[in-house]
């Protein structure tokens, strides 16, 4: 059997298990993406790496992606809120009290949370992979001056949703502590907004 032949038997009898797997750990539309990023893989390991039975390794290959898409969304996701503690003078802050550090760190990820996505996005291009707003055109695939509207915007409606969130907070960090354990929501951007 040729390694095509292969491929084709092994996409044949697993691809629905394997894209029933992955929609069940992100969702129908980004599940269909990392099951092709799945076979992706098999396609080019098929020559060595693809072991019988093939369906518990595919699988496997499945929630790494998963993790690793997971673990960049976070990662984006909490970088950006460097960029809102930032605007927030949260940068400035002493290292003295933890409390307080806790506490505007939560008020950035809050205010970054209540973003629309297309802002987070924007933001995170600028703030995270550090492109020059020429770069970010480029991606985003409008004009400078459309860019620069859409950052000024999306940095406006992150001081608006930064006071807020401290509008809402409690005057001592301390007694908001405990109700920060739910951890950091996980979203993924899927392509640019215009």
């Amino acid at each position: 059997m040729t390694p095509a032949e292969r491929f084709h038997e092994v996409y044949e009898e697993c691809y629905p298990r394997v894209l029933a797997y992955a929609t069940s750990l992100v969702g129908r539309q980004v599940g269909e993406d990392i099951t092709s990023e799945t076979f992706t893989v098999a396609w080019r390991r098929i020559h060595d790496d693809v072991p019988h039975p093939t369906l518990p390794w595919l699988l496997g290959v499945t929630r790494n992606l998963v993790r690793e898409m997971r673990r960049r969304d976070a990662l984006r996701y909490l970088l950006a809120a460097e960029e809102a503690q930032r605007l927030a003078g949260g940068a400035e802050t002493q290292a003295g009290d933890v409390a307080t550090v806790v506490a505007d760190r939560h008020v950035a990820l809050q205010a970054l949370a209540s973003l629309p996505e297309s802002d987070r996005e924007l933001l995170t291009l600028i703030a995270w992979h550090g492109l020059s707003t020429k770069e970010a055109t480029q991606v985003l695939k409008c004009t400078s001056a459309a860019l620069a509207v859409r950052l000024y915007r999306a940095r406006r409606r992150l001081e608006k949703a930064l006071e807020a969130a401290q509008a809402s907070e409690p005057s001592d960090p301390s007694e908001a502590a405990p109700a920060r354990a739910a951890g950091t929501p996980r979203t993924h951007c899927e392509g640019a907004a215009a």
